[in-house]
């Protein structure tokens, strides 16, 4: 059995929806939908509910709305809308002309308010927004009704019209179902399902000054839409009764299954929109985008990809139980997607020049370099050689231990691609003692990195030209937290990782790419998989995010 057919058998939605199959449920239909409230811009866990809603979808033939649930309008906006909209299209799904909003619904949901007082399932409360939750009670003990619980079918349609109207200051009256006071879910007791609120909603204009609650509406969007299969977390669990009570009490057309599923936790960061927009707004991250961010927008200005993502939701499975997922596993996922698909060139990060004395001066040769190891069919590159080069810094050692294979004071090495290069002479600057430049000299014979005389060669290192090389911004990115889950830590913001990112203004890139595209992605041999930065990268001068290392090396570096 694959890997895939593992987790396939494992999933218990995907059983869920062949067993309604097989007894024709919904005349054998699946209809899935991603309901996102445009509030914030998307995260790795809304990733998660796109692949599961609209892989349904595509795995059963079936379809999958793309529905914004905009019943919040002092949080919501076009930009949101857009870049949502954008992420789920990024992601590869599209949701053809299945483009809804819950504000498509508030006409036909006024009406079955209206439905629900006349039948005696619903009541204009007066109590105030403290008043209502003292009345509702404990977990552990029953709530009151209110004082206005009773009141005739008739009052209650004649309040309800006008709030509607505009009479009443925001938070007078509400409307709540008449359920239970006495019921042990407690979301079961008598919930709120509109309230007024005098805010300019960004499609609907000032038309309305009530909105409908969330689970009220989301329900009957649901029906309406002929949704089949209603895929939520675990958090609205205990609000399945309350979705299945309103479609039980109106004259929708199908009524929708709510199935839950754990929500994606990742450690070291954090999903909470209310929490990430804090670090956007307080200055924390440069904005939505910023690639140490959970979200989708950042994860891609950052360099993951799409393909790496997906693989990394079906990786995961499903479960009805919470689990923290370790970030490795996430850039596993990437770097094995990276490995496949980027062109290798060389880069050095932090520059030590090195001058070959037996190199002649107005000379420059181009050497033949493949774009990858394993797939000739990415094709190659000519890379420009010369007398001065620069090197890694870290790979010289003026008293390198025994394991260093790399330059030190009479050693030699192999230049990737090149010759053979021995340390000849180390030149110090003078006041401080720090190595400025190496003095080496070349063997002509060993050119490709192969020495004739069949001799072997431990240490490679990477290069560039110093008199072709492309300066280039470099940008490197470590874990947002210091702590594995900082959102349980009511201080959570001191928690923020200084050491986040690293910016190296002055490495040096191969003098090709100076042609390279937002979002172009490379390996910089040795060094990691990179990305050119979509937002600030310029003609001529780009600027790389590094998207993840070649090896999982953060686990082993901080010990955890």
């Amino acid at each position: 059995m694959t890997e895939t057919e593992k987790l396939r058998s494992s999933n218990f939605i995907r059983n869920i929806i062949d067993e309604d199959l097989r007894q024709n449920k919904n005349d054998g239909r699946v209809h899935t939908r991603f309901p996102p409230e445009p509030n914030g811009y998307l995260h790795i866990g809304h990733a998660k509910s796109i692949c599961l809603n609209f892989g349904f979808a595509q795995e059963y033939n079936g379809l999958c709305n793309l529905r914004f649930d905009d019943t919040n309008p002092e949080k919501e906006s076009v930009e949101y809308t857009d870049a949502i909209q954008a992420d789920v299209r990024w992601l590869g799904f599209d949701w053809g002309d299945r483009l809804y909003y819950a504000s498509d619904y508030f006409e036909k949901l006024y009406e079955f308010a209206e439905h629900l007082i006349r039948h005696g399932k619903a009541y204009v409360d007066s109590l105030n927004a403290d008043q209502i939750r003292e009345y509702r009670g404990t977990l552990t003990g029953p709530g009151r009704e209110s004082p206005y619980r009773n009141r005739s079918a008739e009052e209650n349609l004649d309040l309800f019209r006008r709030m509607r109207a505009g009479e009443f200051k925001d938070g007078e009256h509400v409307l709540r179902t008449r359920i239970d006071m006495a019921s042990p879910n407690i979301n079961m007791r008598d919930p709120v399902i509109y309230r007024i609120k005098r805010a300019h909603h960004h499609r609907t204009g000032d038309k309305w000054c009530i909105y409908p609650m969330y689970d009220y509406t989301h329900c009957i969007s649901d029906a309406l839409e002929g949704i089949t299969h209603s895929l939520c977390t675990l958090e609205f669990e205990d609000h399945r009764p309350l979705y299945d009570w309103c479609l039980d009490q109106l004259p929708v057309p199908c009524h929708p299954q709510q199935i839950e599923f754990a929500r994606l936790n990742l450690n070291y960061t954090i999903t909470s929109k209310r929490k990430l927009n804090q670090l956007v707004t307080e200055g924390h991250v440069s904005d939505w985008d910023d690639p140490r961010l959970p979200t989708i927008t950042g994860m891609r200005r950052r360099g993951y990809t799409p393909a790496a993502i997906r693989d990394f939701c079906e990786r995961i499975g499903l479960t009805k139980n919470d689990t923290v997922i370790d970030m490795s596993v996430l850039e596993n996922c990437v770097r094995e997607e990276l490995d496949r698909t980027t062109r290798r060139v060389m880069a050095v990060l932090r520059p030590l020049r090195v001058v070959i004395t037996n190199y002649p001066e107005d000379q420059t040769e181009e050497l033949e370099a493949p774009y990858h190891p394993v797939q000739p069919e990415m094709g190659g590159r000519k890379v420009p050689f010369s007398r001065v080069i620069y090197i890694e810094r870290d790979d010289f050692m003026e008293d390198p231990p025994k394991k260093f294979f790399r330059l030190g004071p009479g050693r030699e090495v192999r230049l990737r691609y090149a010759y053979f290069i021995k340390c000849e002479k180390v030149i110090k600057d003078e006041k401080t003692g720090a190595v400025v430049e190496l003095r080496c000299s070349y063997d002509p014979a060993t050119k490709g990195g192969n020495a004739p005389d069949g001799r072997k060669m431990k240490g490679t290192i990477h290069w560039v030209s110093a008199a072709h090389a492309l300066q280039a911004e470099v940008r490197l990115y470590d874990r947002l937290f210091t702590t594995p889950d900082p959102g349980r830590d009511e201080n959570w913001r001191a928690l923020l990782n200084p050491a986040s990112m690293e910016i190296i203004p002055h490495a040096f890139v191969e003098p090709g790419l100076v042609e390279a595209q937002p979002e172009e992605r490379y390996q910089f041999e040795r060094l990691g998989y990179f990305c050119v930065d979509r937002r600030d990268a310029a003609t001529g001068r780009p600027v790389f995010n590094r998207t993840v290392t070649l090896k999982d090396s953060w686990l082993k570096e901080n010990k955890v």
